[in-house]
């Protein structure tokens, strides 16, 4: 194993159009935070993120000695070394609920993102696309009571759900114009107007939305 350079500011290795890094990169963006944000092309990974993660995946997070290369263990670090503004509530019960939730992103929605964009399989992608459009439009009436994702105020949740959302065009998932869809879209236009959504957003990102 080689030597690790040691870097003097925060690093984030991040693939410019994986929704993973996009998390992360919010929070970043969201908490203020300056950190050296490394596109990498995860065809052509440099020789440094093996020795820095035994998976060797994006993304990857390096602070001075401690590397992180989990989305959601980054996220939470990330809130924790910058506690303003909190993204996690202060209250363990609200806190294991947020968790709750992310983890059922997670397990739910995130693997038909990447069934839709790495299946090579049609029928199965066609699936994929079914199941993610019901389900959000399943969860969409939430968002006419509260104006984030089951919180009055913008949390590490949302921070996970966005770049789903922000990728429907790329996707190829339309959720209509109906009233089932309406709460979900006011909900989107309110996140994508937030001044760390805009500043996360790699180049290969803004595009996706001219689809």
């Amino acid at each position: 194993m080689g030597v690790v350079t040691k870097r003097s500011s925060m690093t984030l290795f991040s693939d410019g159009r994986d929704h993973y890094s996009h998390r992360v990169r919010i929070v970043l963006a969201e908490k203020g935070v300056s950190a050296d944000v490394i596109d990498v092309d995860p065809k052509h990974k440099p020789q440094e993120l093996a020795e820095l993660n035994p998976y060797n995946n994006l993304p990857t997070l390096v602070d001075r000695d401690l590397a992180l290369y989990e989305s959601k263990v980054i996220m939470e670090y990330l809130d924790e070394r910058f506690p303003h503004p909190p993204l996690l509530p202060v209250y363990p019960v609200a806190r294991a609920q947020s968790r709750l939730w992310m983890y059922r992103l997670e397990r739910d929605w995130a693997p038909l993102v990447d069934t839709i964009l790495y299946s090579k399989s049609k029928e199965t992608v066609t699936k994929a696309r079914k199941a993610l459009r019901e389900s959000l439009l399943a969860i969409s009436p939430i968002f006419a009571e509260m104006p984030f994702f089951m919180s009055e105020e913008f949390t590490i949740v949302d921070c996970c759900l966005a770049p789903i959302l922000w990728r429907l065009p790329m996707l190829e998932i339309e959720l209509g114009k109906g009233r089932q869809a309406e709460p979900l879209l006011v909900y989107q236009k309110r996140l994508f107007a937030r001044e760390g959504f805009i500043k996360s957003l790699t180049e290969i990102e803004r595009d996706m939305q001219a689809r």
